[in-house]
């Protein structure tokens, strides 16, 4: 089995301990090889520099016909652009998006990307631990539908975002959701580096 993870950040690196300990070959994807120092000693899977939305750094590393490709870094639209080439270039069975909106979460979800909603996991868990009411969100949406207008991610951001503005979110609230003036550009090259070596010495030249 083959997993695919975008993004190594703490939660990231965290998954792809749990998935190679559950038997899956582990493809990790990062911009910064210094990501890669949150890996442990122990993983024996393969980290890659490089930008988890480009297709051919995607095709590069390895990650076509992946049986579970989730996308993690702290940029919504980044997440929805690499879990849309997955789901519908690559071929993976099986993807999730983490995506900080809610409404949006739930809108992506609708339109054929399964989505993981960070801020409705928080906010329930807080909830419950002071003995308030949780939301019943699951936090994880599967894919419930298929968006309509082709394969440009442009297109599924606008039709997400109508969809969050009729499940009530406020115009201006849907433009400024999803952290992507906090995303870094991927580097000019890539490099793929064997975990315990490789991309911690990697790390020193970054």
């Amino acid at each position: 089995m083959k997993g695919v993870i975008v993004g190594c950040g703490r939660v990231g690196a965290e998954l792809a301990e749990l998935l190679e300990s559950g038997g899956y070959d582990v493809i990790i994807l990062d911009v910064s090889t210094r990501a890669f120092d949150r890996l442990p000693d122990t993983f024996r899977g393969a980290a890659v520099r490089g930008d988890g939305t480009d297709e051919d750094t995607l095709r590069r590393a390895g990650a076509e016909d992946a049986d579970i490709f989730i996308a993690m870094t702290e940029g919504d639209n980044r997440n929805v652009m690499a879990a849309q080439l997955a789901s519908e270039v690559l071929g993976a069975r099986q993807v999730i998006a983490k995506i900080n909106d809610p409404l949006r979460a739930k809108a992506y979800s609708s339109l054929g990307i399964g989505t993981l909603c960070r801020t409705m996991l928080m906010r329930d868990a807080v909830a419950g631990y002071v003995g308030l009411g949780v939301s019943g969100d699951p936090g994880i949406y599967p894919p419930t539908g298929q968006h309509h207008g082709g394969e440009h991610h442009d297109t599924v951001a606008e039709e997400a975002d109508r969809s969050a503005i009729d499940l009530g979110a406020e115009p201006g609230e849907i433009a400024t959701a999803g952290g992507a003036a906090t995303e870094q550009p991927a580097p000019e090259s890539e490099q793929t580096a064997t975990p315990a070596a490789g991309a911690r010495a990697g790390a020193e030249e970054s």
